[in-house]
């Protein structure tokens, strides 16, 4: 038993198996707009062992790499499928992801959030994505700076 199902046992907790699936009309290029944007890649890590890593290398079988799959490095978080659809994007996301260059934290002065997220923003707009608008409130207590961004095929994010 690895320790993942170990650790679900031990809190009790039933925990179960997602990935994240996203309607695409053109899946390789938001497989790599995406594995760029959360530096995820586009084969199962080795470890740690679980049935779904297993999985999905069994699938890979003799190809290098996905190109419509991404996986985390680490083997720790969700897997990304892009799900190719015939038909486009149409209305607002009713989901969306929330990038943290600042890794959320609060010490950082404005100054300086702005300019992490700034980088991140140009970073992913060279690959692809736009800017809608950015926010920013001033609060003391909870300052928040954050840009509203879409991928190349026009799915909202936030990047702060």
């Amino acid at each position: 038993m690895g320790w993942l199902a170990e650790l679900v046992i031990v809190r009790g907790v039933t925990a179960v198996f997602w990935q994240l699936t996203i309607d695409a009309n053109d899946p390789a290029l938001l497989a790599r707009f995406w594995a760029q944007a959360l530096g995820y890649q586009p084969v199962p890590s080795e470890q740690p062992q679980t049935t779904w890593q297993t999985l999905y290398r069994a699938r890979l079988g003799t190809q290098a790499a996905f190109d419509d799959r991404l996986f985390d490095p680490a083997g720790l978080r969700p897997p990304i499928w892009f799900q190719q659809v015939p038909e486009t994007k149409a209305g607002k996301n009713r989901l969306h992801l929330d990038l943290y260059p600042t890794g959320r934290d609060k010490a950082l002065p404005m100054q300086r959030r702005i300019e992490v997220v700034e980088t991140k923003v140009a970073e992913l707009v060279t690959l692809g994505a736009d800017v809608e608008r950015r926010t920013r409130h001033d609060d003391p207590q909870d300052p928040v700076y954050f840009v509203v961004m879409h991928d190349p095929e026009g799915n909202e994010f936030c990047v702060g």
